[in-house]
């Protein structure tokens, strides 16, 4: 898929693609942080249609209901074409020694060999969470690596 970045001089960025069906679709980046979600019309490209402003939380929603499965996707993909790698989803019980704590306390990449690349919080994803993400029972823990990584991971949110 082909994006076209426009500058908006005094605005922003515009950002547009086509779809499989011929339909024009953008984004327009204010500086301000507010962004518009634009559908063109189909026999005049060059006529917006519709227009849904959107603040920076309402657009990073947006994009994390749009992303989500995608997440899971690409995980499930790596996991098929490298040999030896496993994915796991580690539940964070409300008695989990790091529920309410940072992921940096885990030092679970250190401690393991594992990555944990994503956090599923009520049915969304949170992909690559930065060491200051904070913990919370209910969480699920997505971790990559081998079996026994992926174990110790999980071994960590259960005991410590």
């Amino acid at each position: 898929m082909d994006v076209e970045r426009t500058s908006l001089p005094g605005i922003g960025l515009r950002h547009v693609f086509t779809t499989g069906r011929g339909r024009q679709l953008g984004v327009v980046s204010h500086h301000t942080g507010r962004r518009d979600l634009v559908i063109y019309d189909k026999d005049d490209p060059d006529s917006c249609v519709v227009s849904v402003q959107l603040s920076g939380e309402e657009a990073n929603g947006l994009a994390e209901l749009l992303g989500s499965d995608r997440v899971v996707e690409r995980l499930a993909e790596l996991h098929r074409q490298v040999d030896g790698l496993v994915t796991e989803q580690i539940p964070v019980a409300a008695g989990s020694p790091y529920a309410g704590r940072p992921l940096a306390d885990t030092q679970a990449r250190t401690r393991t060999g594992a990555s944990i690349v994503a956090v599923v919080r009520r049915g969304e994803v949170i992909a690559s969470p930065r060491p200051d993400f904070v913990f919370a029972a209910d969480d699920v823990v997505v971790a990559v690596g081998t079996g026994e990584g992926t174990a110790a991971v999980a071994d960590i949110f259960s005991s410590g």
